[in-house]
């Protein structure tokens, strides 16, 4: 069978690649695992320093892997750069910490020394989504490589270039052969991998019913499994919001990326007293957005990654408007190719409405009016997910307050919600467990072993009684 790469601003196949067999997939895994068995040993400072010369190589093919993800899934070229840049400190982060995260931690207890040392586990599987095809594998990455892991990837079937060129840029690093491999098959071959009995872990960034059916097979031959899975973001705005910039902030990250990130702001609660004031910003910057191709430098929208994405987004939202949403802005399928979809915006949306209940992959935004802050938070919170969230107030007491009430794994207060290197990043309820990123990242996937050491006490002298 053959994986193909499609231009989904014009439709058009980009290139096409054979599928590997269930035995080439094997084989790839078992010289990762032999790999492992050498890998595991190198010292940190090696690691350290071939992770430094991946993070040199992306910076100076940041262009070209650009354009890359702009032909294959859609990205506007200047979102790509900075999705390189961004993967490129990743690495240097775990290149420049590793060492210091994961030093054996002494423990007092009626031992001579007892301490945790942190081991590496061996080849983990990796399932990523095309979303942001280069981030989401150098976040799992760079911290399995430093902590003595290695890696296969199984990435999303529309982006085989991307996965690629990983691979190669580890290679051109100098990493060993075995030490990262892409593995190009699909959805069906990944239970096969899980089940490789050189695989000892699993994780995956994609959407919920993709987590429930990974960790399902991983369960069943007791592996480890780190889910990252969908979101329904709340940010909430208060009545003492600086609405400036509120607006801008939420449009940006209702809008990045054409709206498809799993932590992408996605129902907009506004208390009464503002609501107004606040809609009337927001629709106005929604409406400025330039929509179009992503190798134009003006574009700040591109297309939607796949034609059946769009269309699945657009029965959403028909759906909503039929349990009641009121259309502000959008909400058209645009004529011509592509699977291009305006920003749109959604008013007088409210539990059991599809936008609200649920992940809307794409540009489209719901506006929830709430009563007062408990109400706010109160609606933020009545969802399945639970990635990321956010709220807006002058009052930065009051904002942590607030941020402390949501049911996510992040909470920011003023900010669009984003990853970091430095900080740990997943989500609770159904939009997953485990973490990535951070000093928690990297301990995902390492053997967390207690050492006891006792001395023997003194030997006798040769001869006494």
């Amino acid at each position: 069978m053959a994986i193909a790469s499609i231009n989904p601003a014009n439709g058009e196949t980009v290139k096409t690649y054979r599928e590997m067999t269930p035995q080439e997939a094997a084989a790839a895994v078992d010289e990762a695992h032999e790999t492992w068995k050498s890998w595991r040993a190198t010292s940190f400072a090696e690691r350290a320093r071939l992770m430094k010369k991946t993070s040199a190589i992306l910076r100076g093919r940041k262009n070209e892997l650009a354009k890359l993800m702009a032909t294959e899934m859609g990205k506007p070229v200047k979102q790509g750069v900075a999705e390189a840049e961004k993967c490129a400190l990743a690495c240097d982060y775990y290149a420049d910490n590793a060492e210091a995260i994961l030093a054996p931690q002494a423990i007092a207890t009626e031992a001579t020394r007892s301490y945790v040392a942190f081991e590496p586990l061996g080849v983990v599987l990796a399932v990523m989504p095309w979303n942001f095809p280069l981030w989401q594998v150098y976040r799992f990455a760079a911290p399995a490589l430093m902590a003595g892991n290695v890696g296969v990837l199984k990435h999303a079937s529309n982006v085989p270039g991307a996965a690629l060129a990983i691979e190669s840029m580890f290679l051109e690093a100098g990493f060993p052969k075995g030490a990262f491999r892409t593995l190009l098959i699909g959805s069906a071959g990944v239970q096969g991998v899980i089940e490789h009995r050189h695989v000892r872990a699993v994780t995956l960034t994609g959407s919920t019913p993709a987590g429930r059916s990974v960790a399902s097979q991983a369960g069943q031959v007791l592996k480890k499994s780190v889910l990252e899975l969908g979101g329904s973001d709340p940010y909430v705005v208060l009545e003492d919001a600086d609405l400036e910039l509120a607006a801008q902030t939420c449009v940006n990250s209702r809008l990045i990326n054409a709206g498809q990130s799993c932590i992408a702001a996605k129902r907009f609660v506004v208390v009464a007293p503002v609501l107004g004031e606040f809609t009337d910003r927001f629709v106005a910057l929604m409406r400025a957005k330039k929509v179009g191709d992503p190798f134009d430098d003006a574009t700040e929208v591109g297309p939607l990654a796949r034609h059946d994405l769009r269309a699945g987004l657009h029965k959403q939202v028909l759906a909503s408007i039929e349990r009641g949403a009121r259309v502000l802005l959008g909400a058209q399928l645009p004529p011509g190719p592509g699977a291009f979809y305006p920003p749109t915006v959604l008013a007088g949306v409210k539990p059991g409405n599809p936008a609200f209940d649920e992940e809307l992959f794409g540009p489209v935004a719901a506006l929830i009016e709430a009563k007062d802050e408990a109400d706010a938070v109160r609606l933020a919170n009545a969802t399945t997910f639970g990635l990321g969230a956010a709220v807006f107030t002058r009052d930065l007491q009051r904002g942590e307050r607030v941020a402390r009430l949501f049911e996510s794994g992040a909470a920011f207060v003023n900010s669009l919600v984003a990853s970091d290197p430095r900080l740990p990043f997943g989500g609770i309820k159904e939009s997953g467990y485990g973490r990535e990123l951070g000093s928690f990242g990297i301990k995902e996937f390492v053997n967390v072993k207690s050492v006891y050491v006792k001395a023997l006490p003194p030997a006798p002298a040769f001869g006494t009684e």
